[in-house]
């Protein structure tokens, strides 16, 4: 009988004691009868004790390894949080090193389990070293109720290992341990958008790798110490999975990785089973390759000790629709993502840069236009409009899009009023031939004289990129309360000059909204850079509250609001808009000028 199936008799049934004599004789772990493993006590622990660890290396099979205790390096990670310092042994953890997805696999000495392997030594280094994450520190973990607020963020930390122990392990100079890097597997995703954004993962101590997803198996859930679970951050067509090794199963509860994925604390995201195909034998990083499974339930904590899940229901994603429209057709994609203030910005965006540069039809050198919507439940929907030339830099264009995009998710997930419950999110991205900008090179207008109410226009040439000069006419009225003897000034823009002169879109604004429904009607008003814009700036002051704009205030509510403290004060702007008119055009509208107008 393998080991493998043995700890799927005593983890899933009732062990009776000539299993349990079975078991340790062959050193299979002890399990209690309500399936809780037996512990070996952290103050047992004594260097050249020798025990027994499990993982799988490839295929579905659990293999095991032996190793030795070098010895307890006390409140290494934090206070009253110890590391075992152990040396691994056998052929394949002597070959591989510590492998980057072995975080978590369960070390036991006398049958009773001692905790997870989850630190190794630095990079460059094949020799099996590891730290080992007490037990006790990961069933000390609370159990979070599924509201619980995010904790602090993980960021992959290094352990300076004392000089005693660097010269047990055989190390030279300044030596540390760290997390060992849990393989982050791409479905789907191009080498280009994957390169993009591993340094966006890679503080977090994982490695990216592209990957691939395994048919759902009815016996997913049937998992045991050894066996590898994955957090879902992405399904569907395409799919992005972090993944380590399952150290222990307390009835419907899982604890794994002996370490933080992203430290986020208390979440709610898919747990899927994760199955090994192989792992790559590197003097860099050995890492085990990885293909996801069927979701099996809900990752509930992810803290510094342990990530620890719950078999059965999984918490709800977001679904996304992504269209590429290109003059040879459409191709469209498919995909749920998580719902979290920190993940779902950064996977908006790499989605977004994986769709274009992946697309057959992409090249270098296309006008891109961006039109999305993110449906919000109890709230309007957020429109997205832009338009992005190509630029002559050594960033492939699709970047500024993915930026874009990837700022908008940031503005609705990190607003510090509610969490938003995203229903929906679409997003249609089409190439456009040519490079389509468009510089303001000049201003004029039909009269420097204009009364009140009369009708003025104002010219403006235009340069396209690599093409001959355009003139656009723009009517504009000069507003009847126009004050004779005044002169007023007019601002021919592009969308940012004039978002900067009159436009609330500051900090010191958006703290002063009272809702999510007031940050998405300021969102949707923000202007396009496919637009000709022309305004009429008065001396008189703009004064913003909340999200109304009150051009020309008067006197009285400047010094009732201005500056109050708060949300619902006011923001005083020293521009104000007495007109505004806008043209669409088909390219990117950069540059301003300005022309003054006096009235008589």
């Amino acid at each position: 009988m393998s080991p493998r199936r043995s700890l799927r008799l005593c983890y899933r049934l009732a062990c009776t004691i000539s299993l349990i004599a079975f078991l340790l004789a062959i050193a299979v772990p002890l399990a209690a009868a309500d399936g809780a493993p037996a512990i070996f006590p952290l103050d047992q622990v004594k260097p050249g004790m020798t025990g027994t660890g499990y993982t799988i290396f490839a295929g579905d099979d659990i293999e095991s390894f032996t190793f030795d205790v070098i010895g307890v390096m006390p409140n290494l990670i934090g206070p009253q949080e110890s590391i075992i310092l152990v040396q691994l042994k056998g052929a394949k953890v002597e070959h591989t090193g510590v492998v980057a997805g072995m975080s978590g696999s369960p070390v036991y000495i006398d049958g009773k389990l001692l905790g997870a392997v989850s630190l190794k030594l630095g990079l460059f280094s094949k020799e099996p070293i590891a730290g080992v994450t007490p037990i006790e520190e990961m069933l000390s973990l609370p159990s979070t109720p599924p509201d619980a607020s995010v904790a602090d963020v993980f960021s992959a930390p290094r352990y300076p290992l004392p000089d005693a122990f660097s010269a047990e392990t055989g190390t030279s100079g300044p030596a540390y341990l760290e997390p060992i890097a849990s393989p982050l597997t791409f479905s789907g995703f191009s080498a280009e958008a994957i390169r993009h954004y591993a340094g966006e993962f890679s503080g977090y101590g994982l490695a990216a790798a592209q990957g691939g997803t395994a048919t759902p198996s009815p016996d997913d859930a049937k998992i045991v110490p050894g066996d590898m679970v994955g957090m879902v951050l992405v399904q569907g067509d395409l799919s992005i999975n972090a993944a380590c090794t399952v150290t222990a199963v307390i009835g419907d509860r899982v604890l794994s990785c002996g370490h933080p994925l992203f430290g986020f604390g208390p979440l709610q995201l898919p747990m899927a089973r994760a199955r090994v195909l192989t792992t790559l034998a590197s003097d860099y990083e050995s890492t085990k390759i990885v293909n996801m499974g069927g979701i099996i339930g809900s990752i509930t904590d992810d803290r510094t000790t342990a990530v620890t899940g719950v078999l059965g229901k999984a918490p709800p994603m977001i679904p996304v629709d992504l269209t590429l429209a290109t003059s040879a057709g459409e191709k469209k994609f498919h995909f749920e993502m998580v719902s979290n203030a920190k993940l779902a910005p950064l996977i908006v965006g790499l989605v977004t840069l994986n769709g274009l540069t992946q697309d057959p039809i992409y090249g270098e050198g296309s006008t891109l236009s961006l039109h999305g919507t993110i449906d919000i439940a109890g709230h309007s929907s957020v429109q997205m409009d832009q338009l992005f030339a190509p630029t002559d830099t050594m960033i492939p264009d699709a970047t500024f899009v993915a930026v874009a995009v990837q700022a908008d998710f940031a503005r609705i997930f990190a607003n510090q009023f509610e969490s938003p419950h995203v229903q929906h999110i679409e997003l249609r991205l089409e190439s456009l031939p040519e490079r389509r900008v468009a510089t303001i090179d000049g201003a004029w207008s039909d009269k420097v004289e204009a009364q009140p109410g009369e009708t003025v226009t104002i010219k403006v040439m235009l340069r396209p990129y690599r093409g001959d000069p355009i003139i656009r006419n723009v009517s504009i009225t000069i507003p009847a309360q126009a004050a004779h003897g005044s002169t007023m000034q007019v601002l021919v823009s592009d969308a940012g000059t004039l978002d900067r002169r009159t436009a609330p879109f500051g900090p010191a604004a958006i703290n002063r909204l009272t809702g999510l429904e007031q940050l998405i009607a300021l969102l949707n008003r923000e202007r396009r850079n496919d637009h000709l814009y022309v305004a009429l700036l008065d001396a008189n002051p703009t004064l913003l509250v909340q999200d109304k704009v009150l051009p020309n205030a008067p006197l009285s509510e400047i010094d009732v609001l201005d500056g109050r403290p708060g949300q619902g004060g006011g923001v005083l702007l020293h521009d104000s808009s007495a007109g505004e008119w806008s043209v669409p055009m088909d390219e990117v509208i950069t540059g301003f000028a300005t022309v003054s107008i006096r009235i008589p």
